[in-house]
């Protein structure tokens, strides 16, 4: 996985530097989700790596799944990822485009965890909160698991915040055994 992150960047970077220049930044988070969610298929990745398939081909593939989303410049940066073999990255590449167009925009995408579903009203306040310590707008998806008990856990890139009764027990069971 780490090796994909790294092989995906420069080529999220590059996707994401040409979308700006152009003001394309929906159109190419369309189309690198549309494609994304193509390379995935267990269908398309058998076409990906048969070495009978042409480039030409699989051009002609992506130009139906993508329709109106390839332009010149999708299907140049598509050439590209199939002349370096690299169409697998294209799930990782569309992930790291989305990133930087988060930053670029100063939205921030939060995974909140719970032991129960929240409450709109809940969700509005710990956007707000959110919001204010991070400087940023927030993008908020949560879920529940039954087995924090109560309390919740904030994903927000490489920062968690732990606030679940779980991991308050699991912190003062460490400070006992020292």
């Amino acid at each position: 996985m780490l090796a994909e992150t790294t092989l995906a960047r420069p080529y999220a970077r590059a996707a994401f530097e040409l979308a700006e220049q152009a003001e394309t930044l929906d159109v190419w988070s369309q189309a690198l989700a549309l494609a994304a969610g193509a390379v995935s298929s267990d269908a398309m990745s058998d076409v990906i790596g048969h070495p009978k398939v042409t480039e030409a081909q699989l051009l002609s593939v992506f130009a139906d799944v993508l329709g109106e989303s390839l332009d010149g410049s999708f299907e140049s940066f598509l050439k590209v990822l199939m002349h370096y073999r690299r169409l697998s990255l294209m799930p990782e590449i569309a992930s790291q485009f989305e990133t930087l167009r988060r930053r670029r925009d100063q939205r921030l995408k939060v995974n909140v965890t719970s032991a129960v579903e929240i409450q709109p009203e809940q969700r509005e306040k710990l956007t707000e909160r959110l919001r204010q310590r991070f400087g940023s707008e927030i993008e908020m998806e949560t879920d529940i698991d039954q087995d924090l008990i109560g309390g919740i856990i904030v994903r927000a890139g490489d920062r968690v915040i732990d606030a679940s009764v779980r991991g308050r027990l699991k912190q003062l069971g460490r400070q006992l055994v020292r």
